[in-house]
């Protein structure tokens, strides 16, 4: 047990917290998804048609099943990158479709419950699911462009673990999806500047070095012939 990964690095407000409560319970897990023969792929997209069924649900007016199935794509997505690692198959072809899955599944998760709240006249939900999407994705998108340059990102307030958590609750205890919707939105935004701070202050720590420069021919105009 002791060679099983843990849970997967992170700076998010709850994370420090799972890594210590579930240490033991993610390894359980993780060991018998790896007797089970399963493979890291498999997970990630068992954990997208996850996200497509509760989209569907979402769409149809259901909350509480919903958010009982979060839990489950949750498991997955926290699941598959541990079993990559104990398989000896981590890679960047497996981090890339992880990447990629996890922002198509923000946008089924957040776009059916738009389409859901819309659809019921709830304008202000509505609107905060919106604006939560586009905080979501600006999340991801400073951290891609931020690695992009080679700065490594992770800070952040609100992470994929804490979104999952914040939904499943909203969607489960009545009452509580627009204040969730304005927190996951508020939290999102916070993090974003986070981010963009982080990697502002790693540019100036570590100036750009001539040799990183795009190089830049000098055009010089040729004397006019006599």
């Amino acid at each position: 047990m002791r060679d099983l990964p843990k849970p997967r690095e992170s700076s998010g407000a709850i994370a420090p917290l799972f890594r210590t409560v579930f240490a033991w319970p993610y390894r359980i897990g993780l060991l018998g998804l790896y007797r089970a023969g399963l493979l890291p792929w498999q997970l990630t997209l068992l954990s997208l048609a996850t996200n497509g069924i509760i989209g569907w649900l979402l769409i149809t007016g259901r909350r509480f099943l919903p958010g009982a199935l979060l839990l489950v794509a949750g498991l997955l997505d926290i699941f598959d990158g541990g079993l990559a690692r104990l398989r000896g198959t981590a890679g960047r072809a497996g981090a890339f479709l992880d990447s990629v899955v996890d922002r198509i599944s923000d946008v089924i998760l957040f776009g059916c419950l738009f389409w859901s709240l819309a659809g019921q006249g709830h304008r202000l939900s509505a609107a905060l699911a919106l604006a939560a999407l586009l905080v979501t994705l600006t999340v991801s998108h400073v951290r891609a462009e931020a690695e992009a340059v080679g700065l490594s990102l992770t800070e952040g307030f609100l992470q994929r673990l804490e979104r999952y958590v914040l939904l499943m609750i909203g969607l489960m205890a009545p009452g509580t999806l627009l204040p969730v919707l304005f927190v996951l939105t508020a939290l999102g935004g916070l993090t974003v500047i986070q981010r963009i701070g982080s990697a502002w202050r790693q540019l100036a720590e570590k100036p750009e070095s001539p040799k990183e420069r795009p190089s830049r021919r000098r055009v010089t105009k040729s004397a006019p012939r006599p």
